[in-house]
């Protein structure tokens, strides 16, 4: 009776260790703070009877930019201008009369990638892993599980695992850049909080995105230049996502933002023939 009565409480205080750890793994918290991948250089000021605007677009890349306010006067006023197609490396200073009005208030600049009116040029790129290695595909194009909106419809996901390395598809600028999220889940609210990179590629006018990444997995910053096959991050399990992977999805925009597109590899391999279960290597 004695050794029994050791034992008991060594089992139980066992399987109360376990069920703690069980639960802080699947319960994780969603992160407090929502994370951008790039930030806008706009400040705003009143100065006697004049509203002075300075905006400065550090991207590589054009933007489509809006400004409006809750104020009828001010919202006005940025009518004028705006939305509108914002270049690249460029700085602006905007100025309106707005008379006699109070210091409160606040302008919004919400701002999304690229030119609609700009060509896309037919380019094809490299697998976003490095040369030697074959890849499982996990899900091709309009798959049931993420790839079925207008964002995600021909995005590929490629089975990487944790740390391993991600690389550039061709030869473009960074323009967008989240590492600080850490962790991820099969549920649907976990889809805002994944690491990614964004390029841009001149060449072509295409954007690609490379999604999942490791915590603090970026090897690369805003406004950095990067080659075809340079190395830029790592594969992480951040997002919305229950198994290691890479998410690539090649961009376009569109008039309600950006949209996924079709797209062919260097050695002649078209998207649109990749299907789940095949294996892909350069």
């Amino acid at each position: 009776m004695y050794i029994e009565f050791e034992m008991f409480p060594i089992k139980i205080s066992t399987l109360i260790l376990l069920t703690v750890l069980m639960l802080s793994v699947s319960c994780k918290p969603l992160p407090g703070k929502k994370l951008y991948q790039f930030s806008l250089n706009a400040t705003y000021k009143l100065e006697g009877d004049s509203l002075k605007i300075d905006i400065s677009n550090i991207l590589a890349c054009p933007l489509r930019l809006n400004a409006w306010s809750k104020s009828e006067i001010i919202d006005e006023v940025l009518d004028e201008d705006f939305p509108m197609i914002y270049p690249a490396f460029t700085d602006t200073s905007f100025s309106y009369y707005v008379g006699a009005m109070e210091q409160d208030f606040k302008i919004h600049f919400p701002s999304t990638y690229g030119d609609t009116a700009q060509e896309i040029l037919d380019k094809k790129i490299a697998y976003p892993f490095p040369k030697g290695n074959e890849v499982l595909i996990i899900q091709a194009y309009n798959g049931a599980y993420s790839h079925n909106s207008d964002y995600s419809r021909y995005a590929l996901d490629f089975e990487l695992f944790v740390g391993d390395t991600i690389t550039a598809v061709a030869d473009a600028w960074v323009i967008g850049v989240i590492d600080g999220y850490m962790y991820g889940g099969k549920d649907r609210k976990w889809r805002p909080y994944s690491n990614f990179i964004t390029l841009y590629h001149p060449e072509s006018h295409i954007y690609t995105q490379y999604v999942h990444l490791k915590h603090k997995g970026s090897f690369v910053d805003v406004g950095d230049f990067v080659k075809k096959g340079q190395p830029i991050g790592l594969c992480g399990l951040t997002g919305f996502t229950d198994r290691e992977h890479l998410h690539f999805n090649v961009l376009r925009p569109s008039k309600d933002g950006m949209e996924s597109m079709k797209i062919e590899f260097e050695n002649g391999v078209k998207g649109e023939d990749l299907k789940r279960g095949m294996k892909v290597k350069h």
